[in-house]
């Protein structure tokens, strides 16, 4: 429940803070005729969202055997890759992204472009929208209740979109670096995660040697099967009698993935002054 509560907090969190930013933007230089364009594209998003979100779980569904594993080690790699990608993203794109959203929206008022506001909007939100369908079925199967993972993605939704009001409201006064900071770290933790469970399932198909079979064996302490196991297992990546492969796996690419996460932004920020020097020198 708390890793699929914490994708769709994220997830959503990212699309209502943008469609937030539009609105406002909108509605500051008196366009508030534009917002029915903006919510159409927000709807059909979140329809063909949902329609993906379905096929990937039917998909899975009509798999058994070697060919669920393959299916579900490959959803997971693909989550992984997703996941790790979107976190680094946003991370290098938050500073600037108000006013690139505020420079799309001037050139579709400019050319009168109900379309353009409709796509802008159906972007943003089917990007997020297919990105937590594929989390939340990766998530359902690090899960040992599909229930439970649904619960808490709709919890983290409701969440996002209460906060994404109150942004678009201005009650909101929160320090979005620091959100974006604590669920970033969280989410490359549970990534880390998903990746040793898809090499787990190519294990199991078949297509991946195990190296060592089970390095340790801890499930006598905390059973995988177990409330606490389950939990860990959902969240971190849990497993109490790990391959060799997954491992190292789940440590190069945790240990990888946080060095440069945490890395001081000193050297960026240095060369944006010398970037802002030599600017200043050319005019």
């Amino acid at each position: 429940m708390i890793a699929s509560m914490l994708i769709t907090l994220r997830e959503g969190l990212e699309a209502a803070l943008i469609i937030g930013i539009i609105l406002a933007y909108l509605a500051k230089t008196g366009n508030r005729q534009a917002f029915k364009p903006v919510w159409i594209g927000v709807a059909l998003a979140v329809a063909v969202s949902m329609i993906v979100g379905g096929i990937i779980f039917w998909t899975a569904g009509e798999f058994s055997g070697k060919g669920e594993e393959i299916f579900e080690g490959i959803a997971m790699f693909v989550a992984v890759g997703v996941l790790t990608w979107m976190i680094f993203w946003m991370r290098k794109q938050a500073a600037g992204i108000k006013a690139h959203l505020h420079s799309q929206i001037d050139s579709a008022l400019g050319n009168n472009s109900i379309k353009a506001l409709v796509i802008l909007a159906f972007v943003v939100v089917v990007r997020e929208g297919i990105e937590t369908a594929l989390f939340l079925f990766a998530s359902t199967r690090v899960s040992e209740s599909t229930e439970s993972s649904l619960i808490g993605g709709l919890i983290g939704l409701a969440i996002a979109i209460a906060i994404g009001y109150a942004f678009y409201r201005g009650s909101a006064r929160l320090n979005l670096k620091t959100i974006f900071n604590v669920t970033g770290l969280l989410l490359i933790v549970f990534a880390a995660g998903l990746l040793a469970h898809g090499i787990h399932e190519f294990h199991e198909a078949g297509l991946i040697p195990t190296g060592i079979e089970h390095v340790w064996n801890i499930n006598h302490i905390i059973d995988e099967k177990s409330t606490v196991g389950a939990f860990l297992k959902a969240l971190v990546g849990y497993n109490g009698n790990p391959s060799l492969v997954e491992v190292i796996a789940y440590v190069v690419f945790l240990t990888t993935a946080l060095a440069a996460f945490l890395r001081p932004w000193k050297y960026i920020r240095r060369q944006k002054s010398n970037v802002y020097q030599i600017q200043k020198q050319v005019r």
